[in-house]
């Protein structure tokens, strides 16, 4: 566990950073022939930051006050509409679970999505998430946390398959 850092609420001030950081992530993933996921649809577009903010799903990971990473965490009964329905497999758990989107790194720090990982199991006992098939390293991180591969799910944007992973406590 990681114990310098932490988890808060974005806020308005975050955003040029928290976009400058998913354009890190965009370049990151590129670099490692995950060429469609983000950067072909330029995702995840400001609007949609701004959004995550307004409504209060929207976190940064910091290290005293330099932002470390951001992603998008919700949770509840039915937390995501694209997780009702799963192709070729199932969820392990149908109860309230939680959905880590958009989660990136500014790549200056290891251990970021075990980090945003814990705190979204502190908060419910269900975690689920999705990746690109040719997110390779996100896919490796995930199944290294002990995230079980479900099946898959599509997203809204663009409709394309997601693989679909799941971790309880």
């Amino acid at each position: 566990m990681i114990v310098d850092v932490q988890v808060r609420k974005s806020e308005w001030k975050d955003l040029p950073v928290i976009m400058a950081i998913f354009g890190h992530a965009r370049e990151f993933m590129v670099s490692y022939g995950n060429t469609h996921q983000w950067s072909e649809y330029g995702w995840p577009p400001q609007d949609l930051i701004e959004k995550d903010i307004e409504i209060g799903r929207s976190y940064v990971i910091v290290d005293d006050e330099e932002i470390l990473a951001t992603f998008c965490f919700m949770h509840g009964p039915h937390a995501d509409p694209c997780y009702d329905h799963i192709e070729q497999g199932e969820w392990d758990i149908d109860a309230n679970y939680g959905v880590i989107h958009r989660i990136a790194s500014s790549g200056k720090r290891k251990g970021m999505l075990a980090f945003a990982s814990e705190f979204a199991l502190s908060r419910c006992p269900v975690l689920r998430m999705d990746t690109h098939e040719d997110n390779a390293p996100m896919r490796h991180l995930m199944e290294t946390l002990g995230f079980v591969y479900r099946g898959i799910v599509h997203v809204p944007q663009d409709d394309a398959p997601r693989l679909a992973f799941e971790k309880k406590i």
